[in-house]
């Protein structure tokens, strides 16, 4: 069972200043010039240039007088040749900082290339367990999906194009500077986006408020978030054109962000990069694919955790006893997944017999990745792999 919080002591990162509210993108040069920064490159993707958001942000430079750069050709889950391509158009314009413009794949394209352009050497230098703690380029982050709260986390994940390990690379290197959280910028997200990144932010918090690295900082914000998903995450699905409801999920991705970057996140994040890198599932969705049967394992190590869980996101009654709550959890997490039709792995496209065959490879990288030790019951590799297995059936 999960030990009291009470005296623990918590170390807390987080970025120095961030504007919060919509439209508060047109205010970007406002951070740039306070960072004394003078000639930073954004970084994001094709989608972004398409869509119009990109223009958003280059006027608001432009109006600032400040010199930039674009780069948009990062992609889904980054490798780290693709970063390798950012390091280098970074280094070859002179930039001296970076903004980070998109979801989560160009948030960690960034995150790592301004890592690398002062650091040097290749990512693989710095998975985890290295602490890369020294600074890196100054960071400026503008996410676009209400999901990875990466715009508050010191984390970014990398996928080594050599050996196709996810790689987690940790350290006060990556956690931006300064933030734009702007819930504008979500409101033409399609379904299937909304509800995947909504389930990731639900997962970053349920799990850094059971993780064994929690803390009162933590956990505050974590409750704070799951309040919001809980009333909100079926509502943007339905009716995408809600702003209240975009905004609340929003800041309910940035306060679960803060709670996972200062606490840490458990087995179903470390059971869920494998499923990315061997399959190429996107990082939200197979979070939604995995939480519901794993926290079904993880919950008698933190009944009255998970309890509370159920409780703050209007799954179980306040009056409910941890018991009756913990068993309300489970069954609101299916069916969440059903109500936001979420993807199993074979509608995914995933053949049961490559799955199979990769179970135990995948098994050794959750593990490794040092994730599933933070969970309130700490599995052996044999019952990640029948989870996995599990969850295929399911």
């Amino acid at each position: 069972m999960l030990g009291s919080l009470a005296g623990r002591a918590a170390s807390v990162a987080l970025p120095r200043r961030m504007l919060v509210g919509g439209g508060t993108v047109s205010r970007l040069g406002e951070l740039v010039k306070e960072a004394k920064v003078t000639k930073p490159l954004i970084v994001t993707d094709g989608f972004m240039e398409s869509s119009g958001v990109l223009a958003k942000v280059t006027k608001a430079l432009e109006d600032a007088d400040i010199a930039h750069g674009t780069f948009t050709d990062t992609i889904p889950e980054p490798t780290s040749e693709a970063v390798e391509r950012c390091r280098a158009y970074v280094e070859q314009g002179d930039y001296d900082a970076i903004v980070a413009l998109g979801g989560g794949s160009p948030m960690d394209t960034a995150k790592a290339a301004g890592a690398l352009a002062v650091h040097k050497g290749q990512m693989r230098d710095y998975k985890a367990p290295f602490l890369l703690d020294a600074p890196a380029l100054p960071l400026f982050a503008i996410p676009t999906t209400a999901g990875t709260g990466s715009e508050a986390t010191k984390f970014t994940i990398v996928t080594d194009s050599d050996t196709h390990e996810k790689m987690l690379c940790i350290g006060l290197a990556y956690l931006p500077e300064y933030a734009v959280i702007d819930y504008e910028l979500t409101m033409s997200m399609p379904w299937e986006l909304t509800a995947a990144t909504g389930i990731d932010a639900m997962c970053h918090a349920m799990e850094a408020y059971v993780s064994a690295k929690r803390n009162p900082f933590s956990s505050s914000m974590a409750l704070a978030a799951l309040s919001k998903i809980g009333q909100n995450v079926r509502e943007v699905c339905y009716n995408p054109d809600n702003r209240e409801a975009r905004e609340a999920m929003m800041l309910a991705s940035t306060e679960a962000g803060i709670a996972f970057s200062n606490a840490s996140v458990t087995l179903i994040h470390g059971m869920s990069r494998p499923i990315g890198a061997d399959f190429h599932v996107p990082h939200g969705l197979s979070n939604a694919m995995l939480a519901p049967k794993v926290t079904e394992f993880s919950i008698e190590g933190a009944v009255a955790e998970y309890a509370e869980v159920a409780r703050v996101m209007a799954m179980a009654p306040f009056g409910a006893s941890d018991e009756d709550a913990a068993d309300a959890l489970i069954k609101g997490l299916y069916a969440l997944n059903t109500d936001l039709k979420v993807k199993t792995m074979s509608e995914w496209g995933i053949k049961e017999q490559d799955f199979t065959s990769a179970v135990q490879r995948m098994a050794k990288a959750a593990l490794a990745s040092g994730s599933p030790g933070n969970n309130p019951k700490v599995p052996s590799q044999e019952e990640i792999e029948k989870l996995y297995m599990d969850i295929y059936s399911s």
